[in-house]
């Protein structure tokens, strides 16, 4: 009795495994194409804009600068396809940039430039924060639209790195440093700073500085000694910003879009489309949809050099 008790103890515990794997079974197969219906929607929505293998027709090209800008080739790439390309008729920019690294923000401007200088029409569109080098990059463009509360301005350079001299003199820690010239490690955070360095940097910084501002200068309605009242770093809203001269027109990007179509006399149903490089699924995913909610998604320490870039508090 005891032995037929037990084989039925096994039989049922059996039974509950088998149970609990068809259980499982039947909840992949319900969960499966239902994922895969959510990526599709997704690829689906991140294709409406790309360009047609075949394009007929007048277009107007769209390029989005988001983000610090630390490389400007993929930015540079599509704003000159655009710009060679005679079926697009116009382009429009949406920088939603707090600005970045100098020598790419210096790159994307002078792309930027060429369309003005070329006689391609290019509006910028400004986002939620368009500063600094974000600005920058902006000021070259035929018409300029912001938002009464995108944040802009923010005219500057900055260059910033860490001390640790206070802590490695606490832990009994030095650091030896062989250098061919008194300049060569400017900037170490093992030390202090001399003021022969301090001026040193300075000097750079407010070379940079003035290459901002007569960049600016030559490409808005403002002169340089104007400009140079309001080119202390401070941040402006749209509103202010079109005061002083920094933009030309509050509007969306939709009302943005409006007046470059309009200008060019192209349909309500124009195409709008984006060049964009092509990437790995996974990654383009990630980007468009998940940016920021995943810890290996997000931006890592700023490389070193100077910066036309509105600081985060």
């Amino acid at each position: 009795m005891g032995s037929n008790a037990r084989r039925y103890d096994t039989y049922r515990s059996g039974g509950g495994n088998v149970n609990t794997q068809r259980k499982v079974t039947i909840a992949v197969i319900l969960i499966v194409p239902i994922f895969l219906g959510f990526v599709l929607a997704l690829v689906g929505q991140n294709r409406q804009l790309r360009v047609p293998i075949h394009p007929t027709g007048p277009r107007i090209g769209l390029v989005k600068i988001a983000d610090v800008i630390y490389s400007s080739d993929d930015h540079v790439r599509r704003l000159r396809e655009f710009f060679d390309d005679p079926t697009v008729r116009g382009v429009i920019v949406r920088v939603n940039s707090p600005g970045g690294a100098v020598a790419p923000s210096q790159e994307i401007y002078a792309e930027i430039k060429r369309y003005r200088d070329g006689g391609k029409p290019l509006v910028v569109s400004m986002g939620n924060v368009a500063a600094s080098g974000g600005y920058y990059i902006a000021s070259p463009a035929h018409k300029i639209f912001a938002n009464p509360g995108t944040l802009t301005g923010s005219i500057g350079v900055i260059l910033q790195f860490p001390k640790f001299q206070g802590l490695m003199d606490k832990l009994g820690i030095e650091m030896e440093t062989i250098k061919s010239g008194k300049f060569k490690d400017v900037a170490n955070p093992h030390r202090r700073i001399t003021a022969q360095e301090r001026a040193l940097l300075q000097g750079l910084l407010d070379d940079t500085h003035e290459q901002f501002l007569g960049d600016v200068a030559v490409v808005r309605p403002v002169d340089i000694d104007s400009l140079r009242t309001i080119a202390d770093g401070r941040i402006l809203n749209g509103r202010q910003a079109r005061e002083v001269g920094l933009i030309d027109t509050l509007g969306t990007f939709q009302e943005a879009l409006a007046y470059l179509r309009d200008h060019l006399g192209l349909p309500r149903d124009v195409k709008v489309v984006e060049k964009r490089r092509r990437e790995p699924f996974v990654y383009d995913l990630i980007r468009e949809h998940f940016t920021g909610l995943l810890p290996f998604t997000k931006a890592g320490p700023r490389p070193a050099g100077c910066y036309f870039l509105l600081q985060s508090f």
